[in-house]
């Protein structure tokens, strides 16, 4: 199983931010403005890799590395990803963005069996949902997805597959309290389990690789059996 120690995300400025989270309407919660917390997850170094070829129907590698860090409130990650074919054609919230380029996040906050699934394509449409596996997963409220904060560089308009050497990256803040079902008010001392996906479903190479590796017989993210994990110090 593969560990990852994530560190608190060292900071110079903040901007206020209402987080409807806080029970305190009119609270303002301070947050690191997308652009610095892009920057600061750069000068970690060069990433984990995300890829684990585990099913050999389908051995196209892109390259694909994230880091990761948190901070009061959010959770950060940072996908640094170069492949030979990008496609990002959704652009409404819990669209199938599988189906687009997309880099994913699974994620179990407590040893409950529940987790979380938080997928974006390029230009930072995002999918969530949440369950104990893909027989009961469910989409969460738009509203609450909304909460995740994004940067890409590939711009917010959609776009048919585009080929080439291809290189993109996409920066996501994703607040504690989008975990809605759980209580997670801080992280530091705490230990989750996750993985970490890259994935095409209908790219003219689909792939599917992980940053811990499954052992299934067909590609399946949803499962977390398969989860390495995540130390928050």
């Amino acid at each position: 199983m593969r560990i990852i120690e994530v560190k608190k995300l060292k900071t110079d400025s903040q901007v206020p931010k209402m987080a409807e989270s806080m029970a305190q309407p009119g609270n303002p919660v301070s947050l690191p403005p997308m652009a610095e917390v892009s920057a600061r997850l750069d000068e970690l170094g060069e990433g984990h890799e995300i890829g684990t070829v585990n099913w050999q129907s389908h051995t196209y590698r892109p390259e694909v590395k994230f880091n990761i860090a948190y901070g009061e409130k959010e959770i950060y990650i940072k996908y640094y990803i170069r492949e030979a074919h990008v496609k990002a054609e959704k652009n409404r919230t819990n669209e199938m963005v599988c189906e687009d380029s997309c880099v994913e996040f699974f994620v179990s906050p407590e040893d409950d069996g529940i987790y979380y699934n938080f997928e974006f394509n390029p230009i930072g449409t995002a999918l969530m949902g949440s369950g104990h596996g893909r027989h009961d997963s469910a989409r969460t409220d738009p509203a609450v997805v909304d909460g995740i904060r994004r940067l890409t560089t590939m711009g917010h308009e959609p776009f048919t597959e585009i080929s080439g050497d291809i290189k993109w990256s996409l920066t996501v803040a994703i607040p504690l309290a989008t975990f809605f079902r759980h209580k997670v008010d801080s992280l530091a001392g705490k230990s989750f389990r996750a993985n970490f996906y890259k994935c095409g479903d209908k790219l003219s190479n689909p792939h599917f690789v992980t940053w811990n590796p499954v052992e299934t017989e067909k590609p399946d993210y949803h499962r977390p059996e398969y989860f390495g994990l995540l130390k928050f110090v």
